[in-house]
């Protein structure tokens, strides 16, 4: 630990979190999708990830509300980008894990937007 004066304490991301209805079925579609093993899991908490490396949660809540992404009446909350080297590839993959296509696709050369079994959005991209 740095007990410095003045000095800035170490901090790392440990993990981004995702609100959802169902924490094992989220953590089973992204730990297909993403090849990440459960390193922590209870009935209202998975955790994904690998050891040394920032992982990916879900939290079960209660009343749980579906993003509406395109349609801004129940916002998309957050999103995760995954970096492909083939859109229809990794697009058919996704699906066949229980993904859904939204009907807007903004750059459909670049990125192909996805909603996960929750409702989230997420991004697989070929570039930035």
């Amino acid at each position: 630990m740095n007990t410095e004066p003045g000095s800035a304490p170490a901090i790392r991301l440990l993990s981004v979190d995702f609100d959802c209805p169902d924490p094992a079925e989220l953590a089973r579609f992204y730990g297909s999708a993403l090849d990440l093993p459960v390193v922590h899991s209870s009935d209202d908490f998975v955790l994904l990830g690998r050891e040394g490396s920032p992982g990916l949660g879900f939290v079960r809540v209660a009343d749980y509300r579906r993003p509406t992404w395109p349609d801004p009446s129940q916002g998309k909350q957050a999103h995760i980008e995954l970096g492909v080297d083939d859109l229809e590839a990794a697009q058919a993959r996704m699906l066949a894990l229980g993904a859904v296509e939204p009907p807007v696709q903004p750059h459909p050369d670049q990125r192909r937007v996805l909603l996960d079994p929750a409702g989230h959005p997420f991004c697989l991209s070929t570039s930035f």
